[in-house]
């Protein structure tokens, strides 16, 4: 099974430069898109979507803003949206398909680099977003939580750590959260468990300013988070760069028997 994860920064731009032709031959059994800042009406008038899938959205309540959309190869025995976090849920945060055995989540966490309001925001859906994880950990079904996470785990996930210790997406809270999540609660980063050393780093985020992705000054903010089960069958895992459709480049996991 091929999964695909990528912040498109806006699903109307990532079209017009050939994501949808890239997406409907990247042999993926289910893409999660995050970021995706179109309602389902803009959407269904874009050429190439939906042609041979199925297809949810949580979009959000302000036009033009955030929002999550699955495509899946296969129809989902059930679509769950949102969180039951009121004020995350209006922004088009989390939605999951759930398949026999398995449940797959396209989650857009929140960003807190436009200031102090925001980064504490961030840190309520983490308070919140954990629980939620401990509640899915304990279910039945394998599960993976692809997404942009906003949060650069560790010094080898970000060209320049030392110059961005005080950056939101690089503090120490929310990269003690991460490791919480990754060891205390028992969930598996999948890029990281197949290639734990720093090459390759994985940069899955690069600004538009100084020429970052031309001198792939990156980050690794998007990430497949699985369960032990999932952990089990992983395959290999890579971050696609020969065409690029927004400031984010997509996430591919092949997953075993799954």
């Amino acid at each position: 099974m091929r999964i695909v994860s990528v912040n498109v920064n806006g699903i109307r731009s990532a079209a017009k430069k050939g994501f949808f032709d890239w997406m409907n031959r990247s042999d993926a059994d289910v893409v999660c898109l995050q970021e995706v800042r179109a309602n389902a009406e803009q959407l269904e008038a874009l050429d190439g979507h939906h042609e041979g899938w199925h297809f949810a959205l949580h979009e959000a309540e302000k036009p033009g803003y955030s929002g999550v959309a699955i495509y899946s190869r296969k129809k989902p025995k059930a679509i769950a949206t949102g969180l039951k976090f009121p004020e995350f849920d209006s922004e088009g945060r989390y939605l999951e398909f759930q398949f026999d055995g398995l449940k797959v989540i396209s989650l857009y966490l929140p960003s807190g680099s436009s200031g102090e309001v925001r980064q504490a925001a961030k840190y309520r859906f983490l308070d919140e977003f954990a629980l939620h994880m401990d509640k899915l950990a304990k279910g039945k079904d394998d599960v993976v939580i692809c997404g942009d996470w906003n949060i650069a785990h560790t010094p080898i996930d970000i060209c320049n750590d030392k110059g961005n210790k005080r950056t939101s997406g690089f503090l120490p809270a929310e990269r003690a959260w991460m490791t919480d999540v990754l060891t205390a609660r028992g969930w598996t980063d999948a890029f990281r468990a197949l290639y734990p050393d720093e090459e390759p780093q994985g940069y899955t985020w690069w600004s538009n300013r100084g020429k970052a992705y031309e001198k792939n000054v990156g980050w690794r903010i998007d990430y497949q988070i699985v369960t032990p089960g999932l952990a089990k069958s992983l395959e290999k895992s890579w971050v696609y760069k020969d065409e690029k459709f927004s400031d984010h480049a997509p996430l591919i996991v092949d997953y075993a028997d799954a």
